[in-house]
C-alpha cells in the first residue's frame, strides 16, 4: 500500500523501475529515485535541453575590414532605393528574356519573370526589382551582359 504524499516520490517497486520509455519533458525521465527536496529535480528539469532558461546572447565577431550584419542592414535602409527597368526590344525571344531574368535576379520566379517580360513587351518598359543603388547597378549590368536592354532610376515611392 502506497501513501499519497504530494511532496515525496512513492516507494513502490513500480515507481522506482518504470516499464515505460522516457518521454521528453517528463519529470520522471530526468530524475528517478527518491529525493528529499523537489528543488533538485526542478533544477534538473530547468537545465534540460530545450526547456528555456537564461542564455547569453552570442557575440558577433567581425574581422577587420568587414562590416557586421547590423551595419549592412542599417546601410541598406539608409540608401535610397533604385528601380531596375527592363526595356522592350525586337531582338530577343520572350522565353530567353524569362530565362535571363530568373538567372540574374535572385529569388525571381517563373510567374514573376513572365509578368515582367509581358509588361515590357506591351508597355515598352517594366520594373524588374527595387533595391539599393549598388545592387541595381549590378543587376542592370548583368541584364545588359545577357543582351537585354535595361536601365536604373531612383525610386520615388520607396521600397
Amino acid at each position: 500500500m502506497e501513501a499519497a504524499v504530494p511532496s515525496r516520490v512513492a516507494l513502490s517497486a513500480a515507481s522506482r523501475f518504470p516499464s515505460r520509455h522516457a518521454v521528453a519533458g517528463d519529470r520522471s525521465s530526468i530524475y528517478k529515485g527518491r529525493c528529499q527536496s523537489l528543488a533538485i529535480p526542478m533544477a534538473l528539469l530547468a537545465a534540460a535541453p530545450g526547456k528555456g532558461g537564461v542564455l547569453d546572447r552570442p557575440v558577433e565577431k567581425t574581422t577587420p575590414g568587414r562590416q557586421s550584419e547590423f551595419d549592412v542592414k542599417k546601410k541598406r535602409k539608409m540608401t535610397p532605393p533604385y528601380r531596375v527597368m527592363l526595356h522592350n526590344d525586337n531582338y530577343n525571344r520572350r522565353e530567353y528574356v524569362v530565362q535571363v531574368l530568373m538567372k540574374v535576379i535572385p529569388g525571381m520566379t517563373v510567374d514573376n519573370a513572365v509578368n515582367i517580360m509581358q509588361e515590357a513587351h506591351v508597355n515598352g518598359l517594366s520594373v524588374v526589382i527595387v533595391c539599393s543603388q549598388s545592387e541595381a547597378e549590378e543587376h542592370c549590368t548583368s541584364l545588359r551582359g545577357n543582351g537585354l536592354r535595361s536601365s536604373i532610376e531612383p525610386a520615388s515611392g520607396g521600397c
